[in-house]
């Protein structure tokens, strides 16, 4: 008698761990849903209405990090698993880039000129600009849904949907950002740190920049931003 009202309390407190759980996981994936569709609003409507909303997001972020007891480690935002995520992206990228260089350098469509002054802080102000997306797409949304998900495949799957569809209506971006960001996605998920990812993505983009039809790259631009460009 006396184990059967042991095992009741310990029954009662497994029950209660896991509705805590389906809880957690449950504000989790609204707390994902609701940042995810607060940046698409700011890109759509909010940058021309409420431009200083990022700031709310990005507290939300922050506030976040906080609530799920984030490490600096945890958000690949220390030199832990540095070297090993350049060794995985690095030499893909590379290998990638030099035959794109390649065929524009053959086409006529780069011509190698000695960087200047301007173009260095271009390259350096566009380098924090990818270091930041990468922060949001892998320090955030991707630590919540491998969470969420359990399985790192799926959720760099759901990253690289995600970020693809942030670019939206630009058909150049949104293929490279969906392709591309399933290979950072994956090279995180194995190696937590965003700065060999941001490398990549900086270079990347301004390939795809420099050789993309400007009547369908629009200037890199995303949103309504896209459909304006050229417009007086």
């Amino acid at each position: 008698m006396n184990l059967n009202l042991m095992s009741t309390p310990t029954s009662q407190s497994v029950v209660v761990a896991s509705s805590r759980r389906a809880w957690t996981r449950l504000a989790t994936a609204l707390e994902v849903l609701f940042v995810y569709a607060g940046i698409l609003l700011y890109i759509w409507r909010w940058q021309f209405t409420y431009p200083r909303a990022w700031m709310v997001l990005l507290a939300l972020v922050l506030a976040s990090h906080i609530a799920h007891r984030d490490t600096l480690r945890d958000l690949g935002l220390t030199l832990r698993g540095l070297r090993a995520s350049a060794l995985s992206i690095l030499p893909l990228a590379a290998t990638i880039f030099v035959a794109v260089a390649i065929y524009g350098l053959a086409s006529g469509k780069l011509v190698p000129v000695a960087p200047g002054i301007k173009t260095l802080a271009s390259f350096a102000g566009y380098g924090l600009w990818s270091l930041f997306q990468q922060y949001v797409a892998q320090s955030y949304f991707h630590n919540r849904l491998i969470r969420l998900v359990g399985n790192r495949h799926l959720s760099s799957l759901l990253v690289a949907l995600m970020f693809g569809g942030a670019h939206i209506p630009n058909p150049i971006l949104m293929v490279a950002t969906t392709f591309g960001g399933f290979i950072l996605a994956e090279v995180f998920a194995r190696h937590r740190n965003i700065y060999p990812l941001a490398l990549a993505h900086t270079v990347g983009g301004f390939l795809i920049a420099a050789l993309s039809p400007a009547a369908l790259i629009h200037n890199m631009r995303v949103g309504p931003g896209y459909f304006f460009f050229g417009s007086r």
